[in-house]
């Protein structure tokens, strides 16, 4: 069944003509639009494909500017650690001091001035460091030691027995074993002695030559044991 629409038939084709022009009218627009979309998206993917190369080159630099900053205070450090291991004290204190006045995270300084007052006889400022350098890196192995260290000097024995164990979860460091080792023997105890010098001898061989002429091992010293480890 035909409909028949009002007018002439001139007037149903300038309508359907005009119908047509609006709907080429509206694709073609609709198609302007969706390209103005794709170009403002590639434009904004551009942009931060951009900004992201920049913060990584800009991250770069930060870490190459980082780096060459640790690798100076390093310098300064190893200044510090020659002069506590030449005992000179004071001057490791003042390197030490140097160092933290321009980074006052540098781990490092902290435990080498720490370990150098305790030499000097001053437990409390000695630990305060020494725990300030393991709050800012609490698996410094050579921290941990230091820690232990000085509570051998001032006798706190089995403090430091527990801090020489603690370094030892970081580093199977052969003085850790021969502090251990220290402690038990100026207690008499034999096979504890034996038993952690033998394990710092196999990490370092030489350490049998200190051990021959170190005092804490007095007590110990006439056993079998201790004669067949460290003269054999």
């Amino acid at each position: 069944m035909r409909i028949n629409l009002p007018g002439s038939t001139k007037t149903k084709i300038i309508v359907l003509l005009i119908l047509t022009i609006i709907s080429f009218g509206v694709l073609i627009n609709e198609g302007i639009k969706n390209r103005a979309r794709i170009e403002k998206e590639k434009r904004l993917q551009e942009q931060l494909i951009k900004e992201k190369e920049k913060s990584e080159e800009e991250q770069k630099i930060r870490e190459e500017l980082e780096k060459k900053r640790v690798e100076e205070f390093n310098k300064e450090y190893e200044q510090a650690y020659i002069a506590f291991f030449s005992r000179k004290y004071e001057d490791a204190i003042t390197i030490a001091d140097s160092i933290i006045k321009k980074d006052s995270r540098f781990y490092k300084a902290y435990n080498i001035r720490g370990i150098a007052k305790a030499y000097k006889g001053n437990f409390e400022q000695g630990m305060n460091d020494i725990d300030k350098s393991l709050e800012l890196k609490k698996d410094f192995g050579y921290g941990r030691f230091n820690k232990a260290l000085t509570y051998e000097l001032f006798g706190h024995y089995d403090e430091a027995i527990k801090w020489y164990n603690k370094a030892l979860e970081i580093e199977e460091y052969e003085w850790s074993y021969y502090g251990i080792a220290s402690i038990y023997g100026r207690r008499g105890d034999v096979d504890n002695t034996i038993n952690y010098l033998k394990k710092a001898i196999e990490i370092e061989p030489k350490v049998k030559e200190e051990a021959k002429i170190e005092a804490d091992f007095n007590p110990v010293r006439n056993s079998k044991k201790f004669i067949e480890l460290v003269e054999k």
